[in-house]
């Protein structure tokens, strides 16, 4: 019996078992080739980009851990190692684009940046049928080198932030418009003080001032969605963040904006799949930026972990997915980075699967009927189902290699190219 015959085998099987459960294995794997994930650009070049930039300057609190040989020097180069990834993924998906990735012939500043200086993305984009999303860089720049930017006390550098941001906008738009499909154009910002501040109401003032002057002009929601994200902490921002949770949950709802989850972006015992259904009560969509903190926000590789699957558990059960825009957010220098696309994808549509093949029906009406004896046994009874089988299926039904035999064309990716950069 050939692979592809035991794969198929397997499958059969499952489908039988899943249908005791009323769970229709087709459906589910029908359902998942519909959703995108938004592959991060920065996890191919340890977020380096491509303008020129000043030396000295520091990530703002973006730092990409090890030396593992082989990252893209070019956007060239970046965009090949993004296709040799998408080849190993199964489905159709996004890039995700910072606009330090600009490519231009000579310096543009970041307040001064346009459409044009991402048409080569766009023409790529559009060439292998994919969509795509953005976001501001407010951070490795000289006008970020005291810590804040768009709640900056200084207003000449808070307008030069305020003018990027306006300007990203536009060039989400344009890709919005040019691929079809509408750019999540998300603003994060790195802004908190170290120690102790005194005035926390000032920043969080002239933050909201800020964004209220960037999304000033209305942009069709066919083409732009605006985002804004929190974090908790940051490196050099340990005692005060100004884009708290709670402030941009309040400004996502008031101004009708998408709110994104970051889960590395909390304290390591918070969980965002206990915040989906709380902030959809209140906003219409949410943006997710899937990583994998270690201890703090270190943004590892995401795996198949049970907090992910529950965080797309989360996302079914509540009906939620076509109000959801699924981003990845990691960089990992210490291993293969094309490889690191792969686990981390391949791992968030795992969980998708898991979470479609999940028999919700049994366990609400269990729940709905006090029966926790039931909903408890259920839970781990279906922990043992055999998803794998689907999963296998699926990658064979998307031409993509199942279990682990895209590792081989890595392996050969990374001797035929990667390895020849330097």
């Amino acid at each position: 019996m050939s692979d592809s015959q035991k794969i198929e085998s397997a499958y059969r099987a499952a489908k039988d078992r899943y249908a005791e459960l009323d769970v229709d294995c087709d459906a589910a794997i029908e359902r998942l080739s519909t959703i995108a994930i938004s592959l991060h650009c920065w996890q191919g070049d340890d977020v380096g980009g491509f303008e020129v930039k000043e030396e000295g300057l520091d990530g703002g609190g973006i730092m990409a851990t090890g030396a593992y040989p082989g990252k893209a020097r070019t956007a060239d180069e970046l965009r090949a190692d993004v296709e040799k990834a998408l080849s190993l993924i199964p489905g159709k998906h996004r890039l995700n684009l910072h606009a330090s990735y600009a490519e231009t012939d000579r310096k543009v500043e970041r307040d001064e940046l346009e459409a044009k200086h991402f048409a080569a993305w766009i023409d790529w984009a559009k060439a292998n049928g994919l969509g795509m999303d953005f976001n501001g860089t407010f951070f490795a720049h000289p006008k970020a080198e005291s810590g804040f930017t768009l709640s900056n006390a200084d207003e000449a550098i808070r307008k030069f932030w305020v003018k990027h941001g306006i300007a990203c906008r536009k060039i989400g738009a344009a890709m919005g418009k040019a691929l079809g499909t509408p750019c999540v154009t998300n603003t994060w910002i790195p802004d908190g003080y170290k120690d102790i501040p005194i005035d926390r109401k000032g920043p969080r003032q002239r933050l909201k001032k800020s964004l209220d002057e960037m999304f000033a002009e209305k942009i069709d929601k066919t083409q732009l969605l605006d985002a804004v994200e929190s974090k908790l902490f940051g490196i050099g921002s340990e005692s005060y963040v100004v884009g708290s949770h709670e402030f941009y949950l309040g400004y996502a709802v008031a101004n009708n904006t998408l709110l994104c989850l970051d889960t590395g972006h909390f304290h390591p015992t918070e969980v965002v799949s206990d915040k989906i259904s709380a902030v959809m009560t209140f906003v219409e969509e949410i943006l997710l930026h899937v990583s994998r903190g270690v201890r703090w926000d270190s943004d590892h590789v995401v795996i198949l972990s049970d907090e992910l699957k529950a965080l797309a558990a989360e996302l079914v059960r509540g009906g939620y997915l076509d109000r959801t825009h699924i981003g990845l957010d990691f960089f990992d220098a210490s291993i293969n980075r094309v490889a690191a696309w792969v686990i981390g994808t391949r791992c968030m549509i795992k969980a998708l699967l898991i979470a479609l093949l999940e028999p919700t029906k049994l366990l609400r009406d269990a729940e709905d009927r006090a029966e926790f004896t039931t909903r408890l046994a259920m839970l781990e009874e279906i922990k043992t189902l055999p998803a794998g089988a689907v999963w296998d299926f699926y990658c064979t039904k998307q031409n993509v290699p199942p279990q682990q035999q895209w590792l081989k064309e890595i392996t050969d990716y990374e001797q035929k190219v990667t390895s020849l950069r330097g």
